[in-house]
């Protein structure tokens, strides 16, 4: 799967899980990949298809994209894990991490 297919598979994730959601432009997006609207609920999502784990340079985009965007929440989604300073990064920004083991969860709750 290469990142685009990835990104698109979150997307479909998405809308099974009822948001409206729409791709950002593929360049310039400001380390957001896609918007989520439910219920008056922006969220960003910023979808990582990784060999290794995302580092903290991931989270610094996620939190420029949520600035960017206006969003209310932004959630940086992997198939792999993510580096320690990355999760200090991101609990400190109040950015949402979804790991492999997250990915997993979901993906069992709305392809079942």
């Amino acid at each position: 799967m290469t990142g685009k297919e990835f990104e698109s598979f979150i997307y479909d994730l998405f809308e099974r899980m009822g948001y409206s959601v729409r791709l950002t432009p593929s360049s310039r997006d400001q380390g957001i990949d896609l918007i989520a609207t439910k219920n008056g609920l922006s969220i960003g999502i910023q979808a990582k298809r990784y060999s290794t784990k995302v580092s903290n340079k991931a989270i610094q985009e996620a939190v420029a994209g949520m600035k960017y965007y206006n969003l209310s929440k932004v959630i940086v989604i992997t198939n792999n894990y993510f580096t320690k300073s990355a999760i200090q990064l991101a609990e400190a920004n109040e950015i949402i991490l979804w790991d492999r083991t997250i990915l997993t969860e979901k993906i069992r709750d709305f392809y079942s």
